[in-house]
Formats: C-alpha cells, sequence, structure tokens
C-alpha cells in the first residue's frame, strides 16, 4: 500500500495515452495493475486551489458529505448546497475529463460559482466510458482525462491535506459486466481546517462497494492508522460513503443503526475504539436512493455516514439530492452536520 501522499499541484496531469492503451491490452492481474498504478503520476499527487477569499471561522460550521455519482451536475448540487447553507462539503465520485460529465473539471466547476477552494484526489484513472448504460450513452466519444476522485470544497482555508488510500487490490481493473475497467482503488482525502480556533480535521472518505463488511474494516483500519500519523488525537470529522451494505433495512430495525452498528459491520468497533462517535452525528434514516440512471432495490439502505471526534456537533439532517424539478442528482442523499467550533 502507498503512504499517505502530500505532494500538491495546481492541476493533475492527465494519464499518458500510451499508458492507457497498453493497460486496456495486457492481462488484468494484480502486478499488471501495480505496475500501471505507478506509472500515472496523478495518483502521487493532490490538486488543490484555495479560494479566492478565505471565509473566517464563525461558531458554527455546517459540513456535507455526498457521493454525487459522477457530480454530472455541478450546478444541481450548488443549488441543494446553498439552500443547506452547506460551508464545506466532502465528495466522492467526482470526475474531471470523462464524457459521461461534458468531459470538464466538475469540482472547478462547483467551486467556481462562489471562488472556494478546494482538494481533489484520484480514486480511479477510467478506461472505459464508464457502466454499461454509459458506454451505451456515450458510444464513439473519448474521456479528455479519464479521473475520478474525492474532493473537499470550502470557501475556508485547508491546509496539510494528504491522499490516503485504502485499498490497491487491482478490483475494479478487469471490470464488471464488460464494462467500467479501472486503475486505481478506494481512498480518503483529509485536509485541516486553517482557522478552526483549535486543530479540526475533515475526511472525505469512500469506501468498496463490492466487497464484504471484513473488508470494508480492514479499509477504515487502514485509514484510522494513517490518520494517527498525521493527526494523533485531534479533533476530526470523517464523512461519505460507507457503503455499509450489511446494515438492517428494515423500517422496524432503523434503531439498529445507531445503537447495535456493530453487530452488522464490524467497522464500527474499530472507529469506536479509536475515540470516534456516530449516534449524534447522523439519523437513523436511508441514505440510498434511485439515482438519474441507476435504480435500487427497496428499502433503501443508510450508506452514508459521519464519524467525529473532539468535535461538538449537532443538528444532522438527510437532504434530498433533487434539482428544482424534483429530478435526482445522485443515487445517494446528502447528509449535513453542524460542527459547534
Amino acid at each position: 500500500m502507498r503512504p499517505a501522499i502530500d505532494r500538491i499541484v495546481e492541476e493533475l496531469p492527465c494519464p499518458d495515452a500510451d499508458v492507457l492503451t497498453e493497460a486496456r491490452r495486457i492481462v488484468p492481474d494484480p502486478a499488471a495493475h501495480a505496475d500501471c498504478l505507478k506509472r500515472i503520476d496523478a495518483f502521487s499527487l493532490l490538486e488543490q486551489r484555495p479560494p479566492r477569499q478565505a471565509a473566517s471561522c464563525s461558531g458554527r460550521l455546517r459540513v456535507a458529505a455526498l457521493n454525487a455519482e459522477r457530480l454530472a451536475r455541478p450546478d444541481a448540487v450548488r443549488r441543494f448546497m446553498d439552500q443547506a447553507r452547506v460551508d464545506v462539503i466532502l465528495l466522492s465520485e467526482a470526475d474531471v475529463g470523462m464524457a459521461r460529465s461534458g468531459n470538464v473539471h466538475t469540482i472547478r466547476q462547483l467551486a467556481g460559482v462562489r471562488d472556494e477552494g478546494y482538494v481533489f484526489g484520484v480514486e480511479f484513472v477510467e478506461l472505459d466510458l464508464g457502466d454499461g448504460e454509459e458506454m451505451r450513452r456515450h458510444a464513439g466519444e473519448r474521456n479528455a482525462c479519464g479521473l475520478h476522485g474525492n474532493a473537499i470544497v470550502t470557501a475556508h482555508a485547508l491546509d496539510r491535506p494528504y491522499l490516503i488510500p485504502l485499498d490497491e487490490s487491482g478490483l475494479w481493473f478487469k471490470g464488471f459486466d464488460g464494462a467500467q475497467r479501472r486503475i486505481g482503488g478506494r481512498m480518503a482525502i483529509a485536509a485541516r481546517l486553517r482557522d478552526a480556533p483549535s486543530p479540526l480535521w475533515l475526511v472525505s472518505v469512500h469506501l468498496e462497494s463490492k466487497t464484504d463488511p471484513a473488508d470494508r474494516q480492514n479499509q477504515i483500519r487502514t485509514l484510522l492508522r494513517a490518520l494517527e500519523q498525521i493527526a494523533p488525537g485531534e479533533a476530526c470529522i470523517i464523512g461519505g460513503d460507507c457503503n455499509t451494505k450489511a446494515l438492517p433495512r428494515g423500517e422496524g430495525e432503523r434503531m439498529l443503526l445507531l445503537d447495535e452498528p456493530e453487530r452488522f459491520e464490524p467497522l464500527f468497533t474499530d472507529l469506536r475504539r479509536a475515540g470516534f462517535g456516530w449516534a449524534d452525528a447522523n439519523r437513523a434514516v436511508p441514505t440510498q436512493r434511485d439515482g438519474p440512471s441507476k435504480t435500487h432495490p427497496r428499502p433503501f439502505g443508510k450508506l452514508d455516514w459521519f464519524f467525529t471526534r473532539g468535535a461538538s456537533v449537532d443538528n444532522p439532517q438527510v437532504v434530498p439530492s433533487l434539482d428544482p424539478q424534483g429530478r435526482p442528482v445522485s443515487d445517494h442523499e446528502m447528509i449535513t452536520l453542524d460542527i459547534v467550533l
């Protein structure tokens, strides 16, 4: 596993076309995946841009987390962020230079509306146009860059950003159902809020979807080890899509989501032992929904979480990821939380 990455550039380089062509042709085994990972510079860098004018920290800070499902509509995401009065958003599944999202820098478009800053890191370099439906919809098009990853977007100044790799098994290198071949693996982005009265870390996390509770636990253990090196004992807010698919989904079982999640997903045990809590930071309701092109079995699950340590938090909310016409923007709802500084 690569160590935490802290090399910062203003703009991530796109992968070399010859490397991607070779990756599509070779036998997709773990050794080949590791070689491709080393040959793509974007995996060893972070892209950071500061806000045009950094906001000052007041008594409260509203933090959101959203799996943006490509962030293909940053305008709509901005609209419901503004309606919820979000100060910081922890994002996953954001595209940069993907045909399926208009071949634009979606994070830059989202941040630019309010002259905010951001930190962005690569989770995957996409070798295809996306999943099967996206490949059909965008047949004949090409990705301008093919980057996909996590970000933190805010008008507040951030320092000491890190990309923390959580998995490098090459699970997606072969693709699934003949589509979505990828180089890379799940990861987290961590950064410190510069002007907080005392050190406060923000972490955008995305755990693997096509795996089991034991593997998700290993990914959280990797994250916690890295945080112990980067921010030992300091206040921290972790938020994102944890793909906690083993949790109960029945309406009559919802209180188990906050009271006894460790029975179903052992990653909660590791978080508790590391000083993180979740009962005051979340609502016991689903965060999954049908998205612009994806539908999910009923009942929906609670996949998205906040975990907090050393910070006073309240007012957890689940915000529908809908545009003004009521159309879904993502297959996840946005979650929000207030931090009392």
